[in-house]
């Protein structure tokens, strides 16, 4: 199994984050790792997904909601074909420090034949596409709180 975690300071609220965050259809014009995204957010809910790496290759695959905490947690568990063959439970979690600072943690545990062939690659990529979401995600979470 391969582990990767990142996160990132953002000052905006724990609700600004989650708004940006749970509005899937809006990734596309903001998130430059998932580039598509629609479905439910709802704990036993379908999210389709599609993130471009920095190799360029795309990756499309659906996963299953299993946690949806408003303000607080969002976790799904997808695969790619078959759970043997790649599979990965995501976490975004979002931590109050203060009124109008949180730190935002995504992680992701991935298992399955591929991973494990790859896990230097696989691990160096969902590194770069995680610290970018997270950056981007910050910028738009602090537009959406100076919109509101």
């Amino acid at each position: 199994m391969i582990e990767v975690s990142t996160s990132e300071e953002i000052e905006a609220p724990a609700e600004a984050v989650w708004a940006v965050l749970t509005e899937l259809e809006q990734f596309g014009s903001w998130n430059p790792f998932i580039r598509d995204a629609h479905g439910s957010t709802e704990v036993g809910g379908t999210v389709h997904v599609r993130v471009r790496p920095s190799l360029g290759i795309p990756l499309a695959f659906h996963a299953e909601v299993t946690v949806s905490r408003p303000d607080r947690e969002l976790r799904w568990r997808g695969q790619v074909l078959s759970r043997w063959l790649a599979a990965g439970d995501h976490t975004f979690e979002i931590e109050p420090i203060n009124r109008g600072r949180v730190r935002f943690v995504q992680r992701e545990r991935f298992s399955g034949l591929l991973p494990w062939l790859a896990s230097k690659l696989v691990a160096r990529e969902a590194l770069r596409g995680f610290e970018a979401m997270n950056l981007a995600l910050a910028a738009r979470a602090r537009e959406w709180k100076s919109a509101s």
